[in-house]
């Protein structure tokens, strides 16, 4: 009998990503509101329809997540360092990130050219093709980054404004700092209210 020969590094990290995607799939598709139970302390702002906000001395660093896009190209958030960003975690078989999709999408064409960007995090998809379906079919323009087992996701520390549930939406500011986070799907209003006092900020 041969002896066991303990995980790699590599696998380790794999069967931890697996671990917290499935965590998200426990939260998947959830319409939940402000997530408050991981902000005591933390100098969130928990506001109307579970938006929560952070003043803009006390933000936290977003992690630069990175890698391969689901249309086969590459995109970093460090790339758009000096703009206003906004994250969306989805997945095509997310029914409420269906029902965001458009307003996700009006909204970035109404404001890419007042130093804002969009960047997705498509997850838990098996396949790239059924990203790329979702993203022709809501006319979906802006990049997403391919994280199937969810590890771009868990790259963000708890404590901060993590994404935990999907959809979830991120507003980072022009210095990489997490700004405001909702977990739910959003109408393009929702989306415009956090957008909005971010944009407003001096450079």
């Amino acid at each position: 009998m041969s002896p066991v020969r303990p995980a790699s590094r590599r696998t380790r990290a794999r069967l931890a990503a697996l671990a917290g995607a499935a965590v998200l799939a426990a939260a998947g598709c959830s319409a939940s509101g402000s997530g408050a139970g991981d902000t005591a302390g933390a100098g969130f702002v928990s506001g109307k329809g579970g938006i929560d906000t952070v003043a803009a001395g006390h933000r936290k660093a977003a992690p630069d997540i990175s890698g391969e896009t689901v249309d086969g190209g590459h995109a970093a958030l460090s790339d758009y360092r000096g703009k206003v960003v906004v994250v969306n975690v989805w997945g095509s078989w997310c029914s409420p990130c269906r029902a965001e999709a458009a307003g996700l999408q009006q909204t970035w064409a109404a404001y890419k050219d007042k130093g804002v960007q969009f960047l997705g995090i498509n997850t838990r998809d098996t396949s790239a093709d059924n990203a790329r379906v979702f993203e022709r079919n809501f006319g979906v323009t802006y990049p997403s980054l391919y994280d199937p087992d969810g590890t771009q996701v868990l790259r963000f520390p708890k404590g901060t404004l993590n994404p935990q549930a999907i959809p979830s939406t991120l507003v980072v500011d022009r210095d990489g700092r997490i700004a405001a986070r909702a977990l739910k799907p959003l109408a393009r209003e929702d989306v415009e209210a956090m957008l909005k006092p971010v944009v407003a900020e001096k450079p």
